[in-house]
């Protein structure tokens, strides 16, 4: 190993070890806060209570369901399987459950590295990882019983995956691109297990590499890849991400009489966020309200509420607009939006560590301005949950995810900043 390995080997063990022992020492201080005051789960009640019953039905081998009448398609399993884990060796106990979230996302300012180094180097790696490890509400989700952190190691995974996909087709000799071309339909279902919206991104991604000539992601010298093989990669991908996600839609089939790859809570959380009452935030004390399933199949309520959802914004596309832009206000805030957050130094925390990632990422953003591909791959997935988070309720949570990606153009603003102030080489080509 040369010098310069080894000076990049100690930087980024530095980085994820101030990563983990702030997550560790956040684990432990929101565990004693619980312990001696509300009792709770979780700082944010609601979904961290689902998750966490749903990971002790998988524990004692029960039907995977939740409340009466049952709610067997409600959620994607993979994060009441993650909460699950760690509880078949320690038991329910909620500390170790924490410091095994935390340690799943100091993996994540690990794919950060990875993400930052294949799109542009690693220098760029190290400053986007480290503002992912040191931004205090990523440590903080990090130990939530929420899946906003795990989901954001396997997104940044996969994008890692999918770029080195992209190389390799470019630069074929030894690279093995049709086994990245699986690993990357892999991990795309496996942060679909996660997050069910998710799931879209594989159609876009086998879409990304079936048009163009030239490939993206590789070095200006690189030949363009013969379609031959784009469609090729782009069909072990999606047979290795639909392929992965076909045991949980047969599973569906089989408990509810329909199949889906995803689950049948689109239609209430499309009507959370689409009717009348509706003001950009999450209020579903319509469901316990109407009391549909007492009536109708999980498929057919999913079905009334999408119907239902649809009706309200054909009937009222001004107020429907109106919702759009509140949503979107919602998702971009520099501050949270719960009540319960709302005290001055929380607000500041919050402002802090988006700063951190949004002002840098726009002087990447300009740094790297001619290179589309790079720019797609960190800007598209905020951008994606932007769009879809315009027709469900919209909350800085639904965007903390893809500021792992995004930290990467931030890596380039923060060394590009650093280059002006101190001098040093070009970062990227």
């Amino acid at each position: 190993m040369d010098g310069r390995a080894w000076s990049d080997g100690l930087w980024l063990t530095a980085i994820l070890a101030v990563a983990f022992l702030m997550r560790l020492g956040c684990a432990i201080g929101v565990q004693r806060h619980l312990d001696h005051g509300s009792r709770e789960v979780c700082l944010i009640p609601g979904d961290a209570d689902g998750y966490w019953q749903l990971s002790h039905k998988i524990l004692r081998g029960e039907n995977f369901e939740l409340y009466t009448p049952p709610r067997r398609v409600m959620r994607m399993p993979g994060f009441s399987f993650l909460l699950a884990l760690p509880q078949f060796v320690f038991g329910e106990n909620l500390l170790a459950v924490r410091i095994w979230l935390a340690i799943i996302s100091t993996g994540g300012c690990w794919f950060v590295y990875l993400l930052g180094k294949e799109l542009c180097d690693v220098k760029v790696g190290r400053w986007a990882a480290a503002v992912i490890a040191i931004s205090p509400v990523h440590t903080i989700f990090s130990v939530l019983l929420l899946s906003e952190a795990a989901f954001a190691v396997a997104l940044t995974a996969s994008l890692f995956f999918y770029a080195r996909l992209h190389r390799s087709l470019a630069e074929p000799e030894g690279s093995f691109p049709f086994l990245w071309a699986i690993l990357t339909g892999l991990m795309l279902a496996v942060a679909t297990y996660l997050r069910p919206t998710w799931l879209l991104i594989g159609p876009l991604a086998a879409v990304g590499l079936l048009v163009g000539r030239a490939t993206p992601f590789a070095k200006p010298q690189a030949h363009a890849t013969p379609f031959r093989f784009r469609f090729a990669a782009a069909a072990l991908l999606m047979l290795g991400m639909f392929g992965a996600l076909l045991p949980w839609a047969m599973r569906n089939q089989s408990v509810s009489g329909h199949f889906t790859f995803t689950t049948f809570w689109v239609g209430p959380s499309l009507y959370d966020g689409l009717r009348a009452d509706a003001n950009g935030d999450s209020d579903m004390t319509f469901f316990d309200q109407d009391r549909l399933l007492d009536r109708m199949s999980e498929y057919d309520m999913d079905r009334e509420y999408r119907r239902r959802a649809w009706e309200f914004a054909r009937e009222n596309p001004r107020r429907t607009v109106q919702l759009m832009f509140i949503k979107l206000s919602r998702f971009w805030m520099f501050w949270p939006n719960a009540a319960q957050f709302r005290a001055l130094w929380m607000q500041a925390i919050v402002a802090v560590s988006f700063s951190i990632i949004l002002i840098p990422a726009l002087v990447g953003t300009w740094k790297l301005r001619r290179r589309w591909d790079i720019l797609a791959i960190t800007w598209g997935p905020v951008l994606y949950f932007a769009a879809v988070h315009t027709l469900f309720v919209g909350s800085i949570r639904y965007r903390l995810p893809a500021e792992y990606p995004l930290a990467v153009l931030a890596g380039v603003g923060w060394s590009t900043i650093y280059r002006t102030l101190f001098g040093d080489r070009e970062v990227v080509g």
